[in-house]
């Protein structure tokens, strides 16, 4: 194997250790708007026009991705959401 094949195959295994994970937030027809804003900005940390936004995206598309880091950080920022009463997953 070549110095560059070599090279390319670690930067391919580096690359699966850091990824990013995203936790995806989707439409319901339970919580309001207010809810779900404040959700983000308790949780996921958002300032309040991100949240807004964020929230307005999951409405007209049915899902967003609102909070994006290693999947140890985001386990229980989802777990909050999922015990508020949204639906939300890691992916």
């Amino acid at each position: 194997m070549s110095t560059i094949e070599k090279t390319l195959e670690s930067i391919d295994v580096l690359e699966q250790l850091i990824k990013d994970y995203e936790i995806i937030l989707y439409n319901d027809d339970v919580n309001s708007f207010d809810f779900v804003i404040d959700a983000l900005i308790d949780v996921c940390e958002h300032e309040p026009l991100q949240a807004e936004q964020c929230t307005m995206l999951v409405h007209y598309k049915g899902k967003c991705a609102v909070k994006t880091g290693s999947y140890e950080e985001l386990k229980p920022k989802c777990s909050k959401l999922l015990e508020l009463g949204l639906s939300a997953e890691i992916k």
